[in-house]
């Protein structure tokens, strides 16, 4: 009997092959940062976390032209997969691994676009010991994958779907309760109206949220009937500088990554992937509550 994968709803993968595929992807990281190459890098990574991988290893190979062969192999190690059922693709599992980097859980999302499409890792982010949350399972030791195409019913507090948009929403007008007060949130915008107007120059933000197919939102079910959702979002700041003040760039990454000419002013792009936890509609206080953020820049253009 055949299954289709696009129809019924069936598990992402067993879980000897989610091991395989941990493993795979921590042999072509390694490979790609030891060989300082993009073109590696998106052989086992898509999204916002392709993204930082490419920038990374594009700056870094400014520095090092011919690679960087001692670069420490990474080692993800105490797997434990959270695999959910799911019908139609993309399709997804997290890995919940310890590494050999820092004393942090990493949560590694890695999703799949169709049967004869290579699994990637989407998400990486990093979560203190105790701090990850439980995942809702069946009988059968499955995760649950909350709904995130629009009009599925989610039962949580804000949609899958809709939380990228919510984020940068918020990051532009600061207004309503959606989400805790936090170093993502209002701490974000108490930085950034710190250096919106300055004597040397002026800063302007855009906040674009993203989504299927090139970064599609991701949610699995917890135990209290909520969900965490991983998602990304775009971030360009451009600071104009005042008149007969020109623009510096001293930061190393900042340079390796710098095109155009510097004259007024400077954009700088950033990706942010995140992973939140949303209560359940209803939920009597209930707000969305940042467990990790990770934003990096990914390009800088004078002009």
């Amino acid at each position: 009997m055949t299954v289709h994968g696009e129809r019924e709803i069936v598990p992402a993968v067993d879980k000897a092959e989610a091991a395989r595929v941990l493993a795979d992807f921590t042999a072509g990281y390694t490979k790609a940062y030891r060989a300082l190459d993009p073109a590696l890098v998106d052989r086992v990574e898509t999204g916002a976390l392709a993204e930082i991988g490419r920038a990374d290893v594009t700056a870094q190979r400014k520095l090092l032209p011919k690679g960087n062969p001692r670069y420490p192999a990474l080692e993800l190690r105490d797997a434990r997969f959270a695999i959910p059922k799911s019908a139609g693709w993309p399709k997804f599992f997290v890995a919940d691994t310890l590494s050999n980097r820092d004393a942090n859980r990493w949560l590694v999302v890695f999703t799949r676009d169709g049967a004869k499409e290579p699994w990637k890792a989407a998400y990486l982010t990093l979560h203190a010991p105790g701090t990850v949350p439980a995942f809702e399972t069946d009988a059968d030791g499955r995760a649950e994958a909350v709904p995130v195409r629009a009009g599925r019913p989610s039962g949580l507090a804000l949609d899958p779907a809709a939380v990228a948009g919510a984020y940068t929403g918020f990051l532009r007008t600061g207004e309503g309760d959606v989400f805790a007060p936090d170093l993502a949130t209002t701490q974000l915008r108490a930085d950034r109206a710190k250096i919106a107007r300055t004597p040397t120059f002026w800063t302007d933000w855009i906040d674009t949220p993203e989504e299927a197919p090139g970064y599609p939102p991701l949610a699995l079910r917890t135990t209290d009937g909520g969900a965490v959702v991983f998602f990304t979002a775009h971030h360009r700041e451009k600071r104009t500088m005042a008149k007969g003040v020109r623009p510096a760039v001293t930061d190393q990454r900042t340079k390796s990554l710098l095109t155009g000419r510097l004259t007024t002013a400077i954009t700088f792009t950033r990706v942010s992937e995140s992973a939140v936890r949303v209560p359940t509609k209803g939920t009597a206080g209930g707000r969305v509550r940042f467990l990790n953020r990770i934003e990096s820049l990914i390009a800088a253009k004078g002009e």
